[in-house]
């Protein structure tokens, strides 16, 4: 009897580590599994309703924005509410003039512009020698240099009117910017409410680099993140990170 249960209490302490060894192993395979679904789903919600995180390729927005800004756009502030106790309780805004907006661009809807917001709907909107005027009133704007109006090609443009449901947009580097003056050759002047599709709201990290087109060929595109990554400490301004756009 006494090696009978010898044995079985050897069977039982030798099997019992190894029967609960492949149920632990796998609630910690699904609790890591569950996480990492959990993760992508918020960062996709995130991305799609949210945030979105862009980078600056050109200079039509300096000074507000250089080349090489890595910027967050705030995709909910202008979603759209129906009852007035939504508009209190969430973070929404209408869109107002001086926003800088990230939208569709009307031409090619597959590209993102970002311009800032200058004539609301039913604005009348006129540049005299470079001076913006909404509604016959001058306009001080203090995000535009003197010298980035000089040899603006557009520096004398309307009065337009923007229609309903439409919005007015000029880069803040007159001179160097493909903006609502420039697009009449395609049929636009002004960009749709649906394809505006949220406000910059800060830039996280700044690098210094030269322009270049907003969809890059992925050979191009690592060699530019290699580059990054040698010259990260030397070339990224660190004066601009987590700056409020305005």
């Amino acid at each position: 009897m006494s090696t009978i249960d010898a044995r079985d209490e050897r069977g039982v302490s030798s099997g019992e580590p190894a029967a609960e060894a492949a149920p632990e192993r796998k609630a910690l395979l699904r609790d890591y599994t569950e996480t990492i679904l959990i993760c992508v789903i918020f960062v996709i919600f995130s991305r799609a309703f949210v945030f979105q995180q862009s980078k600056i390729p050109s200079g039509s927005m300096m000074d507000t924005l250089l080349v090489g800004d890595y910027i967050m756009v705030n995709r909910f502030v202008y979603a759209p509410t129906h009852w007035a106790w939504e508009r209190a309780l969430l973070p929404v805004a209408p869109i107002r003039h001086g926003d800088v907006a990230v939208f569709k661009w009307p031409p090619e809807p597959e590209i993102d512009y970002i311009k800032r917001v200058i004539g609301l709907p039913g604005d009348t909107v006129e540049l005299r020698d470079g001076q913006l005027y909404i509604n016959g009133e001058a306009i001080n704007e203090p995000y535009v240099r003197n010298a980035y109006r000089r040899l603006d090609p557009y520096r004398n443009y309307g009065p337009i009117t923007v229609p309903p449901n439409n919005y007015f947009m000029l880069g803040d580097h007159r001179n160097a910017s493909s903006d609502s003056r420039a697009w009449h050759d395609r049929g636009w002047t002004t960009v749709p409410r649906a394809l505006i599709k949220g406000r910059a709201l800060l830039i996280w990290w700044s690098y210094e680099e030269a322009s270049s087109e907003p969809y890059m060929p992925m050979s191009q595109r690592l060699r530019s993140w290699g580059d990054k990554i040698m010259h990260f400490v030397s070339r990224s301004r660190w004066n601009r990170c987590f700056k409020i756009i305005r």
